[in-house]
């Protein structure tokens, strides 16, 4: 999934982003409630992790402009963050149309719980069965067992190529940029003085593609890196 995390306690955010790149999930992170509700307005999220206190706009006020949006931005699931522990917020919260909420401090495995749960029910409202495989060719991921096979074959990734693996898959056809991979794989500004994306393809590569007559992973020169069946 795309999410948003609308949270200023940085350490938290950052925490936050480490668990579910780790899950494969595609993060970004607003620190205040002005850049979160532009973002939440103007992004096309699968889920929004929203915090109740923000600087400039809270949480509440961000909730209530997504649901009056016009567009599919107004359906995303929405899990809402707070330190208050009173009835009167949650009852605020969930009848301003929060799916979820959950109250600091909160075990992150609880919230991982509850974001596969927020996920699962998203794709049945929309008449679907949530797909915990994705499939190109023969290669196919199991994103709950995060395991990824080539035919019969596992390949033996470790946890930044599985998360490598998933950003291509996930927008396979598309030709990625170092600074995209960068940003969704690393979560970090990329400088071109390094070569830790380079380095990463081509590990990712040896066990990916180099055991196979079929090869998936493409270099498209001056422009990145694309996942797609060529045959």
């Amino acid at each position: 999934m795309r999410i948003l995390i609308v949270e200023d306690e940085k350490r938290l955010a950052d925490f936050l982003v480490k668990g579910l790149h780790e899950l494969g999930h595609i993060t970004d992170v607003a620190r205040d409630g002005v850049e979160g509700r532009r973002l939440a307005l103007g992004g096309e999220y699968d889920l929004l992790i929203l915090d109740v206190m923000l600087p400039g706009v809270d949480g509440f006020s961000i909730l209530e402009s997504v649901r009056k949006a016009a567009g599919d931005c107004a359906q995303v699931p929405v899990l809402m963050l707070t330190a208050r522990d009173g009835v009167d917020d949650r009852v605020r919260g969930l009848e301003s149309g929060a799916d979820d909420y959950l109250v600091k401090p909160f075990a992150v495995s609880e919230l991982f719980a509850r974001v596969g749960a927020l996920s699962r029910r998203a794709t049945s409202k929309h008449g679907g069965v949530a797909s915990t495989t994705l499939r190109l060719a023969d290669l196919e991921v199991d994103l709950l067992a995060r395991r990824a096979t080539r035919g019969e074959q596992r390949l033996d990734l470790t946890g930044k190529e599985f998360a490598l693996l998933l950003v291509l898959l996930r927008r396979r056809g598309q030709i990625l940029t170092r600074t995209t991979i960068a940003e969704q794989v690393w979560d970090m500004q990329f400088d071109s003085q390094t070569n830790v994306v380079e380095v990463a393809i081509r590990r990712l590569r040896s066990k990916l593609d180099d055991p196979f007559d079929l090869k998936l992973l493409h270099t498209e020169r001056g422009m990145g890196y694309v996942l797609e069946d060529r045959s």
